[in-house]
């Protein structure tokens, strides 16, 4: 099959390569379409030592099984015994694995094979590239949920951070009963992209007055300034839901926030029954028209990177198509 493989810093192969191993329990997929996610791009600049060169990328999947049927891909790969997958918090379990991190072969290829377990049926008003956004939003719809948990009766939130993990963040809130969000977005072009495309208030972090506050800070992208920002606005009493893996240091007024008793929750990837409900609502519609993608082939994947890189895409999200 063919697949963009990821050989180093700042560098893509769109080569052939051997098809999937398909385990027993294991279903084969025919991917129609993937996304770059942050953490693809975290790899691609050689700042995640879990992704090591060389290696097929991609973890936001959907396509077609060897049965015809479509479907969506959770690609986190958990044991199912341990007690975090008895007690339902499958994203916590010490064995889990996820596509596009060895030993697992990611989705920016013509085929993955993935446990069926981790298969969910899509409608046929479901587009494939819409179905590959319900990794990046469950992300979001999972911190949602914990920060909902936290602060009842939040009535605002400040998301930071417009990529797809900011805005599948936002949506979700809105989903749940919040609709007083604002997303902190610096470039230009994507803040006009998610205003017009989207109808979310959009604003550059200078546009936040001094004494804001909000009920519940979602920090989509992890690092020291925005961690600092969180710090800054959350209210008293206030939830952080942490997403973003930017950076792994910095940031925190730990003093404001133990004087004002503000929560912070690292919140990684989401259970599998969040991803169901996340599917669930777009399916519903409760997520809006899922319309702020831009496609392109899998063949021109360095491509894309090479732009995100450069700040060039307006999209929150590329969807690649093999």
């Amino acid at each position: 099959m063919k697949a963009l493989i990821y050989t180093g810093p700042e560098r893509m192969s769109f080569t052939d390569v051997p098809d999937p191993v398909v385990r027993p329990g294991d279903a084969l997929v025919r991917i129609e379409s993937v996304g770059i996610c942050g953490s693809d791009m975290h790899a691609y600049l050689g700042h995640d030592e879990r992704r090591p060169a060389p290696l097929i990328l991609g973890h936001e999947v959907s396509g077609v099984t060897d049965q015809g049927q479509r479907v969506t891909l959770n690609p986190l790969v958990t044991c199912g015994t341990c007690g975090a997958c008895q007690a339902g918090k499958d994203n916590l379990c010490p064995d889990r694995q996820i596509i596009s991190m060895p030993p697992r072969e990611g989705g920016f290829a013509e085929y993955v094979a993935i446990p069926e377990r981790n298969l969910v049926a899509l409608p046929d008003h479901l587009n494939s590239d819409q179905a590959a956004l319900a990794e990046p939003i469950a992300c979001g719809w999972h911190a949602v949920r914990l920060c909902q948990d936290r602060r009842q009766t939040a009535r605002n939130a400040l998301v930071i951070g417009g990529g797809a993990i900011g805005l599948g963040s936002a949506l979700s809130l809105v989903a749940n009963g919040i609709e007083d969000v604002t997303i902190v977005e610096p470039n230009a072009l994507r803040r006009s992209f998610l205003s017009e495309r989207c109808g979310l208030r959009v604003v550059d972090g200078s546009a936040l007055a001094s004494g804001m506050t909000f009920d519940i800070v979602v920090d989509g992208v992890g690092y020291e300034a925005t961690r600092t920002m969180a710090s800054a606005y959350a209210a008293p009493g206030g939830v952080i839901g942490h997403i973003g893996l930017g950076s792994s240091q910095g940031g925190l007024d730990v003093r404001r926030m133990t004087l004002q008793e503000i929560t912070f929750i690292g919140t990684y990837t989401y259970t599998a029954q969040d991803f169901r409900d996340t599917v669930a609502a777009m399916v519903d519609g409760r997520l809006g028209a899922l319309d702020w993608t831009e496609t392109r082939p899998l063949e021109n994947g360095a491509q894309a990177f090479s732009d995100i890189r450069a700040g060039h895409v307006a999209a929150p999200k590329i969807v690649l198509n093999p």
